[in-house]
């Protein structure tokens, strides 16, 4: 059944729910029940029943289970690491011991390095980047809205600009399918030419050296530098919680930190190997980070117990308590997951792609398959999920118009990454905000604008491509 203009209404609801009110939740369980009642034709009850049986539906996908039980993990495994000290040690090491990032903008490169260095996956990219640097921009009084901004920027971004992953293969299967035989070579063709992730990327390092932000990120940054508050002020968080890592505490020890990190990452690929049968590229990224963070889990409390930090009661503790403090998270995510699905049973995608062809103009054509894989994007939360119902549109126009493929390509790539990269129903955007402590409608709010304007950039840099070529 093809639902047209009505398809499009769940995520614009849940969308504009959630820029008004600021609450995500409200937002994501209105646009799911609103996408029921729309599919089973305005029948209350059975909207209802099936509005809550999306989200058990949610757990039938291992990926999604997986994602959801890594959220709580890591938030056990950083309490573990915090209350163990191991944040203060790795602080003190970096700042008052070391010196060796003793600025504002050394903690903004530093989370920048370990972002792009960790191009595998989106999910692991936010997850670890976040853990990892978290500590150092708290000691550096970097608001959470910037620290949530750069890890963010460093996620996805960067797994379409080094598709050496998952990403690659998926990109690289989805040309292919269009019967392209070269994929690799036009992945590879796309990569400069996708003006989004590339200024997206980049523009992290101007701000981190130059300070001169903009809109409601800046009034963040003065708040954070003036009054030491990381968070808005009404998430009750109070200006002397920036130098709790440092003065709070007598156990300070970096390699409480450093090893169950260490060994996580390595878990990681060790996994992605075994999974892959020797092919890192081929392995099952979900289980595998499901690998490391648990083992981590288990040597961070093993080196608690052969320190005599806690006992075998209070690690147990402690570590539930992190892990219900992801609870709100882990809620956000089912939501989003939910609203994924029943947006495919809908057609939003299909709706739009059609909507939007169209207008099309063929010296206008890399433009408009950006600005419309942007809509359909941030109307759905979902980058892949935009490629793998773009492409088939997309690519079958720039062969027929003679056009360049690649240069489409970029423009298809880009435009899906920034929904992934600005809608506040998207899981990098929940997890970037549970990795970096960071509000996700603050996150929205300071970062949207940024977004918007590299948009803007991308969309008149391809209409000048598209007219040149």
């Amino acid at each position: 059944m093809e639902y047209g203009f009505w398809s499009i209404m769940p995520p614009v609801v849940a969308i504009v729910l959630a820029l008004l009110y600021k609450n995500v939740f409200i937002a994501l369980f209105s646009g799911c029940f609103l996408g029921y009642l729309i599919i089973d034709q305005a029948h209350l009850l059975r909207a209802f029943d099936d509005t809550l049986m999306s989200f058990i539906r949610v757990f039938e996908d291992n990926d999604n289970t997986i994602v959801i039980l890594l959220v709580a993990v890591l938030g056990g495994l950083i309490v573990l690491i915090e209350e163990g000290g191991g944040i203060r040690g790795f602080t003190e090491f970096l700042t008052a011991r070391r010196s060796i990032v003793k600025t504002r903008r050394g903690a903004n490169l530093f989370t920048w390095i370990v972002g792009v260095l960790v191009f595998t996956s989106g999910t692991l990219s936010t997850l670890v980047t976040g853990a990892v640097a978290r500590p150092l921009n708290d000691a550096m009084r970097v608001s959470h809205e910037k620290f949530a901004y750069i890890v963010h920027s460093t996620s996805t971004p960067v797994c379409v600009l080094i598709p050496l992953s998952g990403w690659g293969a998926f990109m690289i299967g989805l040309i292919h399918a269009q019967g392209i035989n070269d994929g690799a070579a036009i992945l590879a063709l796309s990569i400069p030419l996708n003006f989004y992730c590339l200024i997206t990327v980049f523009s992290v390092l101007f701000f981190a050296f130059t300070g001169k932000d903009f809109g409601p990120m800046r009034r963040a940054e003065r708040r954070s530098q003036e009054t030491g508050a990381l968070d808005h002020p009404r998430h009750g968080q109070s200006a002397c919680q920036t130098t709790d890592v440092l003065t709070s505490g007598r156990i300070s020890s970096s390699l409480n930190l450093l090893i169950p990190l260490l060994i996580m990452v390595i878990v990681i690929i060790i996994g992605l190997l075994i999974t892959g049968e020797g092919n890192l590229l081929a392995g099952d990224g979900m289980r595998s980070i499901l690998w490391g963070i648990v083992l981590a889990v288990l040597i961070a409390a093993g080196m608690l117990l052969f320190q005599q930090i806690f006992t075998v009661k209070e690690i147990i503790t402690i570590f539930f308590k992190g892990a219900g403090d992801m609870i709100s998270v882990a809620a956000i995510l089912i939501l989003a997951f939910s609203m994924g699905s029943m947006v495919k049973m809908l057609g939003t995608g299909l709706y739009l792609g059609n909507l939007f062809a169209s207008l099309l103009i063929p010296g206008l054509l890399p433009a408009i398959i950006f600005l419309l894989s942007c809509l359909i994007s941030f109307s759905t939360g979902t980058s892949m999920g935009t490629m793998a119902v773009m492409m088939p549109l997309a690519m079958p126009m720039a062969i027929e118009m003679h056009f360049s493929v690649a240069l489409v390509a970029a423009a298809l790539f880009g435009g899906a990454i920034f929904g992934d990269h600005s809608s506040p129903i998207s899981d990098t955007t929940v997890l970037s905000c549970a990795s970096t402590g960071c509000d996700i409608m603050d996150h929205v709010r300071t970062q949207l604008p940024y977004a918007l304007v590299f948009g803007g950039l991308s969309f008149l840099l391809y209409i000048v491509a598209g007219l040149l070529v």
